[in-house]
Formats: structure tokens, sequence, C-alpha cells
């Protein structure tokens, strides 16, 4: 997917939309009662995902809109593109490391702080479900390569061939001229990071990819890493990442979104506030991308990426545009 497909605005019209370029599908329940719903402050259930992912979205919303736990909610919605074969940046179908083997990471956090991740697992379409069976069944919050394959069998998972005929070729045209060395700004990792908030209020989130296209074996980016590439707290929001990994960690990016929220920033402010610091530690540098997605207690949702500009909108039910602002910030 090329990042600039991060910048479209989806337009679904059924229960109201909020499209941005790093939210690029978000579903809300629309309040029908102006009046009740400013004396009860309703629970508004929602959920957001980085780049255009519009069917996890919509997966996501499937769960909220009957009921269903924001748990469940990112799970399902993350899957969909695990199992996508035309994403090459998530699981099944994701992108090779440079000696052809495809290792997937993926995390999950719940409303109470519990999580799990697998890291550089091979063989499995699912990570994002493998990792909640480690918060689940699990006294740890990581499991790591064969390990977490084997557990993964134990769990009753099935052992799949990830890699595709389409990504086997392109890795064999990359190694005729990349020297067999990996390089950062390269159009293949667009992580899928998604965020929702149910009926109870309650917030939870997943991360899951492929990462970054002909990387290093083993190499693992901030997807999933807690507090790197998601973090949830029930009682403030949650964030997550996406682009190029190796910086959200060294600034433990989601994390620092959710304090910044703690502080007081709306998600939107938390979002720029954490790009610009990531930016002043890389002065005069253009070679990478990197974004955050966020969403705080209330609802309210921010998106902000490393790129020339773009339009972050509000759409109501009908599909008009609400108070459209202008975001810009130089690579």
């Amino acid at each position: 997917m090329s990042r600039r497909n991060f910048l479209k605005n989806s337009s679904v019209a059924a229960a109201g939309l909020i499209s941005a370029p790093l939210i690029a599908s978000c579903k809300t329940e629309t309040e029908t009662n102006t009046a009740a719903s400013e004396k009860t402050n309703p629970i508004r259930p929602i959920a957001i995902c980085t780049w255009n992912f519009e069917n996890a979205t919509a997966k996501a919303w499937e769960v909220l809109k009957v009921g269903g736990s924001s748990l469940d909610a990112v799970q399902q919605g993350a899957m969909i593109e695990e199992a996508d074969v035309n994403n090459q940046t998530v699981g099944v179908g994701g992108r090779p490391d440079r000696d052809g083997n495809v290792t997937l990471d993926a995390c999950i956090m719940d409303k109470d702080g519990n999580c799990g991740a697998v890291l550089a697992i091979q063989n499995i379409a699912s990570p994002v479900s493998v990792a909640r069976k480690v918060m689940e069944d699990t006294p740890h919050v990581m499991l790591a390569g064969k390990g977490a394959e084997k557990f993964a069998y134990e769990k009753g998972f099935e052992k799949v061939d990830l890699l595709t005929e389409k990504s086997k070729q392109e890795w064999i045209e990359w190694k005729k001229t990349s020297e067999y060395k990996p390089i950062i700004n390269i159009e293949n990792h667009d992580t899928i990071g998604i965020l929702a908030i149910d009926k109870d209020g309650d917030i939870s989130g997943a991360c899951t990819t492929s990462g970054m296209g002909y990387k290093y074996a083993g190499r693992v980016g901030d997807s999933p890493i807690i507090g790197a590439g998601l973090f949830v707290d029930n009682e403030i929001g949650a964030a997550t990442a996406t682009g190029v990994g190796e910086e959200v960690v060294r600034t433990v990016g989601s994390f620092l979104i959710v304090e910044l929220m703690r502080q007081g920033k709306s998600p939107q402010e938390a979002c720029e506030e954490g790009v610009k610091r990531i930016m002043a530690k890389n002065e005069g540098r253009n070679d990478f991308q990197i974004g955050f997605i966020a969403i705080n207690k209330k609802g309210e949702t921010g998106g902000y990426c490393i790129q020339p500009g773009f339009t972050y909108r509000t759409y109501s039910e009908d599909g008009h545009v609400n108070n459209p602002t202008e975001s810009f910030i130089k690579a």
C-alpha cells in the first residue's frame, strides 16, 4: 500500500464516520437526541485504525454495534487485514525479510492493562490472535520466534505458508539490485493499528504487521512492543503508531501520546507533539515516515503523520464535512 493512500478520505454513510489520513476509517454511534445526550452523556462506541483499512473498521463496528467488547472488536478488525493476501504489510502475503522468510509481529491490550504480544513469529496467519492467547493463557506478555510458534500450535493454530507468489517474486526482484541491504525509505511498512471504545466506555487496542520489508532476519520494530507501537490506559485513552518502528521505539511513542493526553492535550494535539518530538531528534532527515492515531475517553480522535500535509475532517451522518482543519508538517 502506498503511503499516499494514507491521505485518502473514505466515505461511509452508515452510522456516521470520522475519516482522516491517519484515521482512515472510523465508525461511531450517532446521537439521535441532542438534549438527552447532553444530560446523560451516553457512551458512543467507536473504532478507528491507521491507513485506509476500511474493512478492518467495518468488522470492528459489526462487533461494537451489537454490544460486543472493544477487545473483540480490535482483534477481529485486525484479523481481517491479516487474512488479506493483497495487503503485503500484514499477515498472509506480507513481505519477507532479506532471507525470504515472512515473520510477523503483533500485540493486543485491554481495558484493564492486560496485554500480550508475539514477535518474529512464522507460519501463523493471525499473530494478533496468538497475542491474545499469550495475554489470557500465560503469565507472560511476550513470546518470540520459535517459542511463539510452538505456543500457537499448542493452542490449535494451523501452520500456514505466509509467502505468496506475488511477495516472493517481488523479493527476488529486490535482491537483484539491493546488494542484500535492507533500507528504510521504502513503501512497505504500513502497519495496522486499531483502537476501539465499546458501549461500556472501555478502550482496547491491537497492532499487527509483517514489519519492514526485506529487513534483517530477526528485526522487530515497534508494533508488538507495549508502550511503543500500542498503549491503552482506560482512564485516559489509547494510541498506536505506524511507520518506521525504530523511531517509535526510541521515544516510547504510544505511551508518550497517552501521557500527553493525561496532561490535558487533545488526541490531535498529542499526536502532533509526539511526531514533532521525533522529528526534532532527526533534524535534516527525510528518509523515514512516522505517524500516530489516538482516541481519548470522550471518544475524541486525532492523527498526525510526517507528510507534506494533510486534511483532518470529521464527517456527519449525512456525509457533510464539519469543521475541516489543515495540518502541515515538513518531513
